[in-house]
C-alpha cells in the first residue's frame, strides 16, 4: 500500500496536453465567430418623475448575424422600448439598426442592418445537446467589447418566465459566466455553432445562467423574419389553475391534480368560445391534458388558428365535451 502511494505521489499526472487542446479549442471558437457577435446600443425614452419631459436612457446588449445580409438575432429585453439602435463590429464598425421582429413571449428580437457580404454563424441541433459538453459564451458584459466565457452545459430542459408571463420551454443551464451586456450574444459549442440565446443569470447564485435553445430561437427568428411577429392562437378567456378534488378525481377517472378554472370569457372576438361557461375548469384540449394554464399556452399554437378543436371540461362536477375555435392573439 505505501508503495503503490508513494509511486502516485511521485508520477503525477501529466493534464498539460489535455488543457491545451481545451485552450486551443476555446480560442479557436473565439477566433472564428469574433466577427459574427456585434455589441448593441440602445437609446430609449424614460419618463422621470421628477421631470415634465421624458429623459434618454442607454443601454447595451449583444447580437449575433444569422445572414449574409444583416439580420441580426438578440433579447426582446435588450431592445425593448428602443428609438434608436446602433451596432458595432469587433473591427470598430458602427451601423444604425432596425427591430425586424420582436416576441417578448420568447425573449427574442430579430434586428435589421444594411449590410451585404458578413459572416453568418450557423445553428446546431440543440436537441442533441449532452449536459457536460463545452459551452462557450460571447458578448459585451457591462460594455465590455467581446469577452469569452466557457463552462458545460450544466442542464437542459429548464424553463423560464418570460417578461410577458409565458413559460419559455426547453432553457438551457450553463456554468459559462453572463453578466449584463451578454443578453442577446451567443452560446456556441466546441463547432463555434450556436447552441444558444444568452439571455439570463441568477444574480444571487454563481454559475447560473440560462440560454434560449437553438431550435427555438431559430423557428422564432423565422416568423419573426416572415411575418415581423409570432402568430399563436387564444380562446378569448380568462383562467386560473385550480386543485381538484379527490372525489372529483376518482369520479371523472382523471390523474391531473389540478385543472384550469374559467373567470372570464371575452365575446365577440375572432374566436368561438361560446359553449364555454364561467365557472368551467379546463381538464383536456384536442386529447392533451392541461394541468396549468402554461398547458394552455403551450397548445395554443398557431397551427390552432381557425380550427375547431374538443375541450373536456368539468361543469358542476361532471366531465362534458365543448367545442371551440382559437382565434389569432393580437400581440
Amino acid at each position: 500500500m505505501e508503495n503503490s502511494i508513494s509511486f502516485l505521489a511521485h508520477h503525477p499526472v501529466n493534464d498539460a496536453s489535455l488543457l491545451d487542446a481545451y485552450s486551443q479549442t476555446v480560442a479557436g471558437v473565439a477566433g472564428t465567430v469574433a466577427e459574427s457577435v456585434v455589441h448593441i446600443e440602445v437609446q430609449r425614452k424614460v419618463n422621470d418623475s421628477r421631470q415634465p419631459q421624458r429623459k434618454t436612457q442607454s443601454g447595451s446588449g449583444s447580437g449575433f448575424i444569422i445572414s449574409s445580409d444583416g439580420f441580426i438575432i438578440t433579447n426582446n429585453h435588450v431592445v425593448e422600448g428602443a428609438e434608436q439602435i446602433k451596432v458595432s463590429f469587433v473591427d470598430g464598425r458602427k451601423v444604425k439598426a432596425e427591430i425586424k421582429g420582436t416576441d417578448p413571449s420568447t425573449d427574442i428580437a430579430v434586428l435589421k442592418i444594411d449590410e451585404s457580404g458578413l459572416k453568418a454563424m450557423s445553428f446546431a441541433d440543440s436537441s442533441a445537446l449532452l449536459v457536460g459538453q463545452i459551452a462557450i459564451a460571447i458578448g459585451n458584459p457591462m460594455g465590455l467589447q467581446y469577452t469569452v466565457t466557457a463552462g458545460v452545459v450544466s442542464a437542459l430542459g429548464r424553463t423560464l418566465r418570460a417578461s410577458n408571463g409565458r413559460l419559455i420551454d426547453n432553457v438551457i443551464q450553463t456554468d459559462a459566466a453572463l453578466n449584463p451586456g451578454n443578453s442577446g450574444g451567443p452560446l456556441v459549442n466546441s463547432h463555434g455553432q450556436i447552441i444558444g440565446v444568452n439571455t439570463a443569470m441568477i444574480p444571487s447564485a454563481q454559475g447560473l445562467c440560462f440560454a434560449i435553445s437553438a431550435n427555438l430561437a431559430a423557428q422564432i427568428a423565422g416568423q419573426l423574419i416572415l411575418h415581423g411577429k409570432v402568430r399563436r392562437a387564444q380562446l378569448g378567456i380568462a383562467a386560473q389553475p385550480v386543485q381538484l378534488t379527490t372525489r372529483m378525481m376518482a369520479a371523472n377517472k382523471i390523474t391531473t391534480p389540478t385543472g384550469v378554472y374559467v373567470f372570464e370569457i371575452i365575446p365577440d372576438g375572432n374566436f368561438y368560445n361560446s359553449e364555454l361557461h364561467i365557472g368551467d375548469i379546463i381538464i383536456s384540449f384536442d386529447q392533451q391534458p392541461i394541468a396549468t394554464v402554461d398547458d394552455m399556452h403551450q397548445l395554443l399554437t398557431e397551427k390552432q388558428i381557425g380550427r375547431r378543436v374538443a375541450l373536456e371540461v368539468l361543469r358542476g362536477g361532471h366531465k362534458t365535451t365543448v367545442m371551440v375555435i382559437p382565434g389569432e392573439t393580437h400581440t
